[in-house]
C-alpha cells in the first residue's frame, strides 16, 4: 500500500518533469526538517513545511523547545537508518534550490516527516497530498502536535516583521 502511495506521489508531483529527468540519488545530509543536500545539491522537500531551525514550540506541559532542531534530528535519524535517498525534481524555488519528491527505502520522506508530526502538509504546494498523514499525526499527538506551535510559514512572516 505504501509503495502504491509513493508511486502515486511521484506521478502526481512529476507530471511536469521531462521524461529524460533522472532522479538524484545519494547519501543525504540534513540541512533542516524539509531540506536535504545530495552531492552538493540543496533539495527542498515538495509539499511540506517543517519548523525553522531556530523556531520554538511548546510541549504538552507548556515548556519551550527547539522544534525546528528536533525536526531536523528526526529526519537525520530516519535517513541514517536507510542510507540512500532518491529525489525527483518537480520545480525550483525562489532560491533556485531543487524542489523534489524524495524517497528512502521506498518511503516518501515528506510523508514520513508529516506522519511523525515534524512537518506540516503545505497545501499551497501539496494540493493536500499529505493531509491524511497530518490528520494521523494530529490524532496521535506526535511531534509538534503534542503541544502548541505556529505554522512555519506564519512563524517566518512574524520573524520577518520583527
Amino acid at each position: 500500500m505504501r509503495a502504491l502511495a509513493v508511486s502515486f506521489a511521484l506521478i502526481l508531483f512529476s507530471s511536469a518533469i521531462p521524461a529524460a529527468a533522472q532522479p538524484l540519488v545519494g547519501v543525504a545530509s540534513v540541512i533542516d526538517g524539509d531540506t536535504l543536500e545530495i552531492h552538493g545539491t540543496r533539495i527542498r522537500l515538495n509539499g511540506i513545511d517543517a519548523p525553522e531551525s531556530d523556531q520554538l514550540c511548546r510541549d504538552a506541559v507548556g515548556n519551550k523547545y527547539r522544534c525546528g532542531q528536533k525536526a531536523a534530528l528526526a529526519l537525520d535519524d530516519f535517513l541514517k537508518a536507510r542510507r540512500l535517498a532518491s529525489c525527483i525534481e518537480v520545480d525550483r524555488d525562489r532560491y533556485k534550490r531543487m524542489v523534489a519528491v524524495c524517497t528512502a527505502a521506498g518511503v516518501d520522506i515528506g510523508e514520513w516527516m508529516v506522519r511523525q508530526g515534524w512537518a506540516l502538509d503545505w497545501k499551497r504546494y501539496s494540493a493536500g497530498f499529505y493531509a491524511r498523514a497530518q490528520r494521523e499525526a494530529m490524532a496521535a499527538r506526535r511531534g509538534i502536535w503534542s503541544g502548541s506551535f505556529t505554522a512555519p510559514w506564519e512563524w517566518r512572516k512574524q520573524a520577518k516583521a520583527q
